[in-house]
């Protein structure tokens, strides 16, 4: 696997906070699938007991709210995660060796903090490498570096959950 360029870098954790990184190989066009990745409209069918909201299309400075809990997806409480897409840059093509696309999003609260990217790099006709980062400390008076370990191994299996039904679906 190549070495991301710093376009393709996501937001630089700070010092200690740990995180977690799923890269998957997908069956379609990079600029197809870092649309529909990027949209977190889509992200309610891919993660688990999840509904999402935004205020619009994907962009820098699009705010999204997802909510996670047993019966979320039929608007019950759940627990909030607010962010908003600090960078949004789509691949520059599809072919092999064109600029990835990377998306970056802010957690705002009031629980999850730190931050998220989605990277989408082409790999050839039709298909690209997608790796996605998260590293999420909880806002409270544990530490971050603490807290984010706790934090890390669920969102490693979330991730990979997430990244097959997506690739399922855009293969498909």
């Amino acid at each position: 696997m190549t070495t991301p360029t710093a376009r393709a870098a996501g937001p630089a954790a700070p010092d200690g906070v740990a995180g977690t990184r799923v890269t998957r190989d997908v069956e379609a066009p990079a600029r197809v699938a870092f649309a529909v990745l990027t949209d977190a409209r889509n992200h309610g069918r891919w993660v688990p007991q999840t509904r999402v909201s935004t205020d619009g299309d994907p962009r820098a400075g699009t705010r999204i709210e997802a909510v996670s809990g047993p019966l979320a997806r039929f608007g019950a409480p759940g627990l909030p995660d607010r962010m908003t897409i600090t960078t949004y840059e789509p691949p520059a093509g599809d072919e092999a060796g064109a600029a990835p696309g990377v998306a970056v999003y802010r957690k705002d609260g009031p629980l999850l903090l730190g931050g998220a990217s989605i990277v989408v790099r082409p790999t050839g006709p039709g298909r690209c490498r997608v790796t996605w980062e998260e590293h999420v400390p909880l806002a409270g008076p544990l530490p971050a570096a603490l807290s984010s370990r706790l934090t890390a191994p669920a969102l490693a299996v979330m991730l990979r959950v997430v990244l097959a039904r997506a690739a399922r679906e855009l293969a498909g």
